[in-house]
């Protein structure tokens, strides 16, 4: 397993090892030891899979209380992922990290807990898996605009299918204080 830091302090892209020949590949998506090893010390209690066709953005989704960090990966197909530091009094506030992430690489990407997440597809479809360190919790929902020009993620694609909630996001400068994490969280 191989990490790679990005522009983000916490978040990592992990290259899990993966053997391969003639009749496919194998590679552990996650051994707790390794992970402890490298430093992302975290017990997932829940593991999602969503699947999303070309042009969909999912995000950026956070929550607060209860935030969750999240391994995830792509199992199929190809996106390009986003971790987004929304804790107040973080040095790298508002600021962002991008990664590509497909079923091709199997990459995976960390983003600890504090940071709001979002992704879009590349491929015609993805399928994507997300192991979260805390339970989902529908009050403690939050999001930020994908395309809040205080963050400006530059995103592969100009005219993303949203959801209805993903639509009405608010940016980043109107989320009430008391709905973002501080930081160190």
């Amino acid at each position: 397993m191989k990490l790679i830091e990005t522009s983000l302090p916490s978040c990592f892209v992990i290259e899990p090892q993966v053997f391969g020949d003639s009749r496919g590949f194998f590679y552990e998506s996650y051994n707790l030891a390794k992970y402890r090893e490298a430093g992302i010390d975290r017990t997932f209690v829940q593991s999602n899979i969503s699947r999303s066709a070309r042009g969909v953005l999912r995000g950026l989704h956070y929550q607060w209380p209860r935030p969750q960090g999240k391994l995830v990966s792509v199992v199929e197909g190809e996106v390009y992922d986003v971790a987004v530091d929304i804790r107040r009094g973080s040095p790298t506030f508002g600021k962002w990290a991008g990664v590509m992430l497909s079923s091709e690489n199997h990459r995976h990407f960390w983003i600890p807990e504090g940071f709001a997440h979002g992704f879009c597809v590349l491929s015609e479809f993805a399928t994507f898996s997300y192991q979260c360190t805390d339970l989902y919790d529908a009050k403690a929902d939050g999001g930020v605009r994908w395309d809040d020009p205080g963050i400006r993620i530059d995103w592969p694609i100009s005219s993303p299918l949203l959801s209805d909630k993903d639509n009405k996001a608010p940016l980043l400068a109107d989320v009430p204080p008391e709905r973002l994490p501080e930081y160190p969280a």
